[in-house]
C-alpha cells in the first residue's frame, strides 16, 4: 500500500495563500506556496479528499518523474524509460498536456506529441499493441511542465479542470469562473456569519459558491467524475468513505443568501443552477434591478459581485459605476461590499474610497477586487475614513 506522497495543487494568481489555508484546514502536510500553485503531502485518500473539497484548486497533480532535458530527443528517451505500466494498461487511453517556460522548448503541442509518441512506442515495442489517445476521457492524463531545462512529469488526478463543479448547466454571457468566485468570497472573509447578497448574480455562481462555503459542502460534490476514477489503482470504497466523512461535516446556515438580476433569462438560469446544486433552501434568486433596491433589514450584510465591465459586457462605465456607488451609499448602510473590475475608470466613478484593493485576474484580464465599507450614517462614515 502506497503511503504519503507529494502533490501539487494549481490555482490562480493571488489565490496561493487561500489555497494553502484550505489545504491545512483539510489536514495536508508540508504545505508550501509557489507561483500559482501550492505543494503538499498526503496519501491516496487525501488525494481524493483534495479533489472533492478544495474550492480554489484548478487541478491536483501527482508528480511522477523529473529530469533534465536539452533536446526533444532527450525528452523522448527519458519519457520512454519511465515505468508507464505501473499507471496505464496497454488497452487504456491517454492524453498529454504541456506547459513550457523555456527557450529550448517553445511549442507545447509538439512537446505533447513527442511525449505521447515516447509512451506509445514503449508499449508497442513491449507488447506489439499500444494505448489509444483520447483527449476527452482518457484513462490517464499526463502533465508535462518544462522550466528552462528541467522537465516535471505529473499525473493529472482531476481530469477536467476543478472549476467544472457539475451544477452549472446554464450560463449567461461572460459567466464568472467557479474557482474565481469561491476565491473572491473566501478573500472577502465571508464564512456564513451574516446575510449575503450578490446584486448582479448572472447565472448564480457567486451565491452558489457562497452557500457551499457557509454550509461547508464539498466544492465538487456534484461533479460526475474525477481523473483518478479511471486509474489502475482506483479504490471506490475508499472514495465513498472520504465522501461520506466530508458530508458529515456539512453545517446548517441561519442567514439569507440572495441573488438579484434584472434579466429574466439570467434569473431562470440562476434558479436552474441553484436547483442543480441542491441549494434551493438556502438561496433566493429574484428578478430586480439593484439600482432600485435598498437594504431589507438592519442586520449586517456582506455583498460580493462581478459587475459588467467593458471587455466583458457593454455598459456605459462612468454612469453605471456612479450608480453602484450611489446605491451603496444611499441604500445599503451597514454593508461590507466587494466587487471585481478590470476598469480603472470604474473605480474613479464609484465615488467611494475602497478600503482594500486586491489584484486578481478574471480570465486574461488584470482586475482589482475592491472592498467598500458602507457605515451606518454618512457622518460616522466620514469620520472613519
Amino acid at each position: 500500500m502506497e503511503g504519503n506522497f507529494k502533490m501539487i495543487a494549481k490555482t490562480f494568481f493571488g489565490f496561493e495563500p487561500i489555497l494553502a489555508k484550505e489545504l491545512r484546514d483539510l489536514g495536508a502536510m508540508d504545505v508550501k506556496e509557489g507561483n500559482r500553485m501550492v505543494s503538499f503531502v498526503g496519501d491516496k485518500g487525501f488525494m481524493y479528499k483534495a479533489n472533492l473539497c478544495l474550492r480554489t484548486a484548478i487541478k491536483i497533480l501527482k508528480p511522477f518523474a523529473g529530469f533534465k532535458v536539452f533536446s526533444e530527443e532527450d525528452l523522448y528517451q527519458n519519457i520512454k524509460r519511465l515505468d508507464w505500466d505501473a499507471v496505464l494498461d496497454v488497452n487504456g487511453s491517454l492524453a498529454v498536456d504541456a506547459t513550457l517556460h523555456s527557450e529550448v522548448f517553445t511549442h507545447s503541442k509538439y512537446i505533447s506529441l513527442k511525449t505521447k509518441d515516447a509512451i506509445v512506442d514503449r508499449y508497442r515495442e513491449k507488447y506489439g499493441a499500444r494505448p489509444n489517445v483520447d483527449l476527452k476521457f482518457p484513462s490517464l492524463r499526463v502533465n508535462i511542465h518544462i522550466e528552462k531545462t528541467w522537465c516535471n512529469v505529473s499525473l493529472d488526478t482531476s481530469g477536467d479542470s476543478l472549476h467544472k463543479r457539475g451544477y452549472r448547466t446554464a450560463t449567461n454571457i461572460a459567466p464568472i469562473n467557479e474557482i474565481l468566485a469561491a476565491g473572491m468570497i473566501l478573500k472577502s472573509g465571508w464564512q456564513g456569519q451574516c446575510d449575503f447578497l450578490d446584486p448582479m448574480c448572472g447565472s448564480g455562481t457567486i451565491p452558489i459558491e457562497a452557500a457551499m462555503i457557509a454550509c461547508n459542502i464539498p466544492a465538487n460534490i456534484n461533479r460526475k467524475e474525477f481523473g483518478f476514477e479511471r486509474w489502475k489503482d482506483w479504490d471506490e470504497d475508499l472514495f465513498e468513505k472520504i465522501e461520506a466523512s466530508s458530508l458529515k461535516k456539512v453545517k446548517d446556515f441561519h442567514f439569507e443568501i440572495v441573488g438579484y438580476d434584472k434579466a429574466p433569462s439570467a434569473v431562470e438560469k440562476a434558479k436552474d443552477n441553484v436547483k442543480n446544486a441542491n441549494l434551493t433552501e438556502f438561496i433566493k434568486i429574484e428578478r430586480v434591478d439593484f439600482f432600485e433596491t435598498e437594504k431589507r433589514n438592519d442586520r449586517h450584510l456582506h455583498m460580493v459581485f462581478n459587475p459588467p465591465y467593458g471587455e466583458r459586457l457593454q455598459v456605459n462605465i462612468a454612469e453605471f459605476y456612479k450608480k453602484i456607488g450611489d446605491t451603496l451609499k444611499q441604500n445599503y448602510p451597514g454593508t461590507q461590499s466587494w466587487f471585481i473590475t478590470s476598469e480603472d475608470e470604474a473605480m474613479k466613478n464609484v465615488g467611494l474610497r475602497p478600503s482594500r484593493k486586491v489584484k486578481m485576474f478574471n480570465g486574461g484580464l488584470e482586475s482589482r477586487f475592491l472592498k467598500y465599507e458602507i457605515y451606518e450614517g454618512s457622518k460616522k462614515r466620514k469620520n472613519q475614513l
